[in-house]
């Protein structure tokens, strides 16, 4: 039955995780692109994709720790100090993806359709040939481009805990395994 837990949950992690991973990280340039150019709308497109991938993955990766833990009590290392930091910095990278990256994301691209809105207006404006200076800024591009700019910060942060997580799970501090 250990071996069961623990290949679903590695299967789920890999499956689940690296998505997330993934596309938020590439999901800042992504908002930058679409920011100074809102008028495309592959690129519009893209981030609203990227941010449904890290929304319902995120959700499917609550998963992962739940077979951690069904592994970790089939293993009796439920008390060890190595599982007991990974389910530490597991939560602190939930928290970091839900309180942080997801609601940027929102706020992103909220200000990318307020962006795309003001493109919008402009095209219009030129069709009537009251067309403002061209040296005016698309409005929403630079809240867009600054939720970019903390958002790849956040997200880097939430890699890295899962990076030191995985690196717990296999380096396994007091392992008899040898490795």
């Amino acid at each position: 039955m250990t071996a069961f837990l623990l290949s679903v949950h590695v299967l789920a992690a890999i499956l689940t995780i690296g998505p997330v991973a993934i596309a938020a990280s590439m999901f800042p340039p992504a908002l930058r692109a679409a920011a100074h150019d809102p008028g495309n709308p592959r690129k519009t497109a893209a981030v609203a994709i990227l941010h449904r991938i890290t929304r319902v993955y995120a959700v499917i990766g609550a998963i992962v720790p739940v077979f951690g833990v069904a592994t970790g009590a089939s293993l009796g290392v439920l008390g060890d100090a190595w599982l007991i930091t990974s389910m530490i910095l597991t939560a602190s990278a939930a928290a970091v993806l839900i309180a942080v990256i997801l609601p940027t994301q929102r706020r992103g691209l909220e200000s990318l359709d307020r962006a795309t809105d003001g493109a919008l207006d402009s095209a219009l404006d030129a069709a009537l040939d009251t067309a403002p200076d061209r040296g005016e800024a698309v409005p929403g591009a630079d809240a867009a481009t600054a939720a970019g700019r903390s958002l790849a910060m956040a997200t880097g942060v939430f890699n890295l805990l899962w990076a030191i997580v995985v690196v717990l799970m296999i380096y396994r501090p007091g392992s008899t395994t040898g490795v």
